[in-house]
């Protein structure tokens, strides 16, 4: 077989003739009989011959045409009919399956059904049936997974009509391992009884939601369920905050005093600390609940401990809750309490759902750059393609 047969990239075809003008016509025929697909025998005879014209990539700017002539063969042995086949053909379609792989990753990577309608010489339709053909092929190959060991779960919004949808992400390898319409335990309750792997999910990071604590507790039996951090810092400031509304209603509008109260205390320089410590020397319990905050989020944002050293910090921790308490942050001291297992594991597991809130960014552009989505399953369908896999998509 000659070097420039190659050039198509199709195994076992020989090319005839070349012709270049607007586009450029390829006329190839197979290198050798094939055979017999039924019984596996190399006694066939050509019975007729006829030609498909088929779209095959693009060489430069020039889309080339394939005109194939396909041989329709006759088994003398178990006397039945057949087509040639092709390796990365298939049956009745009008493109190859390199072009049609071609046309899916220009428009996963950005282009415009529009522009692709100039370039390649087919619908916008077309170009959406062919990228929903590869998703759904690669969503299917994705279906079998059994769960991750360490799994994070939030909610995101979906749309006014359907509400929210639950993200399930492998923290582990920073994928998203499926979308679930629907954030209680209702309407999650199939499809988390269906869920494959749910006994090997060891971590399971989340909010501070009961709903999704409850859903942890009673379909993974074998996790461990790790408060995330961020949201953990997040409740103590908004807990703050709202204690310095009831004491001094005028100076929490002060936008300046705002941004220093919100900052952890270690951040400010020294002119920020003078000016901070002034204002709270005029109200003693709000400096006590300033301080008393700041020591919490030491607490909060420790990580990467060993058991032994955990255990040591442990009395200090329950000690501080118990002081706010007996303060008027008793409410923030009962979600602390009720909650005291998964926001102690925090110092041990150092994963958190900031992986899950990137995804849900990535998520929301999806949703604009389509105009938003009335249908969820074609929404899960582009979620995962766009954030659950590697963007490579085996030839056939």
């Amino acid at each position: 077989m000659s070097p420039v047969d190659f050039i198509l990239g199709i195994r076992d075809v020989v090319i005839e003739r070349v012709e270049r003008g607007r586009e450029i016509h390829v006329w190839a025929r197979p290198a050798r009989r094939s055979a017999c697909i039924h019984c596996q025998q190399e006694a066939v005879r050509i019975k007729a011959t006829h030609q498909r014209t088929l779209k095959h990539t693009r060489q430069g700017n020039q889309l080339m045409v394939l005109h194939l002539r396909v041989p329709k063969y006759h088994c003398t042995d178990c006397n039945r009919y057949f087509r040639h086949r092709f390796a990365g053909i298939r049956p009745r379609r009008r493109a190859t399956e390199a072009y049609r792989l071609e046309v899916f990753e220009a428009h996963d990577g950005g282009v415009s059904q529009r522009q692709l309608s100039r370039t390649h010489r087919i619908g916008s339709a077309t170009v959406e049936r062919w990228y929903q053909s590869f998703i759904r092929q690669r969503v299917s190959e994705l279906s079998g997974r059994t769960c991750p060991q360490v799994l994070g779960i939030d909610e995101h919004f979906f749309s006014r009509k359907k509400d929210y949808a639950t993200t399930l992400v492998d923290l582990k390898h920073h994928k998203v391992f499926d979308v679930v319409l629907g954030r209680s335990e209702a309407s999650l309750h199939g499809y988390l009884k269906r869920l494959p792997g749910r006994e090997q999910v060891r971590v399971i990071v989340m909010d501070l939601s009961e709903t999704y604590r409850r859903i942890a507790q009673q379909y993974f039996p074998n996790a461990m369920i790790v408060a995330d951090r961020f949201h953990v810092v997040r409740l103590v400031n908004q807990h703050f905050l709202k204690l310095w509304q009831q004491h001094d209603p005028e100076g929490r509008k002060n936008r300046g005093l705002l941004s220093l109260m919100r900052r952890h205390h270690w951040n400010l320089s020294s002119v920020q600390k003078e000016r901070l410590h002034q204002y709270l020397a005029q109200s003693p319990v709000l400096r006590a609940l300033y301080f008393a905050k700041q020591q919490l989020n030491g607490f909060l944002l420790m990580k990467h401990l060993k058991a032994k050293r955990a255990r040591q910090m442990l009395p200090k921790f329950l000690a501080l809750i118990r002081q706010f308490a007996q303060s008027p942050a008793r409410a923030l001291a009962q979600t602390l309490t009720s909650w005291l297992e998964p926001i102690v594991r925090m110092w041990r597991f150092t994963k958190s759902n900031g992986i899950t809130e990137g995804f849900h960014t990535k998520m929301e552009m999806l949703s604009r750059r389509a105009y938003g989505f009335r249908n969820f399953e074609n929404y899960r369908l582009r979620v995962l393609a766009q954030c659950g896999w590697n963007g490579v998509i085996n030839r056939v």
